[in-house]
């Protein structure tokens, strides 16, 4: 007898996408991105762009990459479909007098010709978009031949990945949705750029969550990380004392404070990929 064949479901991005940026959309993940901004910084150092070069950040959010590849004279579109973060964005850049084009665009279906940047980034950002070869695919086409795409994402075992994971244990994630922090699996970027890259660098990382306490943290998250303040939202009361709980064990498991406070290094894959 045959063995019976099994039907796999293509997700619904648009649907997906829908409840994503209505995630994204609350809290205030301005507060949180500020924090993450030296990677932003780290993340155009590996690029070496050179001053002039056209840069495309990718799910800007509030704009760390942003800032930092503008920071370096270079000529910089900020796109993002969350239209609070980019007003985010050209406030920081207003602030220092830097030169952004600041642009709604979906990661998946980008609204700019074949080859139009010499460099196409993205810092903690298109690692969420839900249909994950597109927006691969997307940067891929973006990207003029000689140019680098330079990413910044989470990896699976690191910090935030597991962070995911604990929250998809409360709150289901979409069904067949694969978990953002594939981006930061070496295995997955390889066999999604190689085909189209000339070389891969992929260096391991860590960004130290600092914050005066674990429960400071959970604290801060909830209110203003979209994904955590909607999954709290969706919980009854037992269930957001249980999440608090998981969330402050998992910060127990990887913090190397001793004194109360919170250190936490979380591990995340820096990407340079010449095409």
């Amino acid at each position: 007898m045959e063995p019976k064949a099994t039907h796999v479901q293509t997700p619904d991005y648009a649907a997906v996408k829908v409840r994503q940026k209505a995630a994204w959309s609350s809290g205030d993940y301005g507060k949180i991105g500020v924090t993450l901004q030296i990677t932003g910084e780290e993340l155009a150092e590996a690029a070496d762009m050179p001053s002039g070069a056209s840069i495309l950040d990718v799910a800007a959010g509030n704009g760390n990459a942003t800032m930092a590849f503008a920071r370096r004279w270079c000529t910089v579109t900020s796109t993002d479909y969350v239209d609070t973060l980019l007003d985010a964005g050209r406030r920081r850049a207003e602030a220092e007098g830097l030169d952004v084009r600041f642009q709604i665009a979906d990661a998946e279906d980008l609204p700019f010709a074949d080859g139009s940047f010499d460099g196409v980034v993205s810092s903690f950002g298109v690692m969420f978009a839900p249909d994950q070869r597109k927006s691969a695919s997307e940067m891929l086409r973006v990207c003029r031949d000689g140019g680098k795409i330079a990413l910044a994402n989470w990896t699976p075992m690191g910090f935030i990945g597991t962070l995911f994971k604990t929250l998809g244990t409360h709150v289901a994630p979409p069904a067949g949705v694969a978990s953002p922090a594939r981006w930061g699996d070496e295995k997955w970027i390889g066999e999604t750029f190689a085909r189209d890259a000339r070389t891969i660098d992929l260096r391991s990382k860590a960004f130290n969550f600092r914050y005066r306490s674990p429960q400071q943290f959970v604290d801060f998250f909830r209110r203003f990380y979209g994904p955590m303040h909607t999954a709290f939202l969706s919980l009854d009361e037992n269930g957001r004392q249980s999440l608090n709980d998981d969330l402050l064990k998992l910060i127990a498991r990887f913090n190397v404070a001793k004194d109360g406070t919170m250190a936490v290094p979380s591990e995340y894959a820096e990407i340079i990929i010449n095409v």
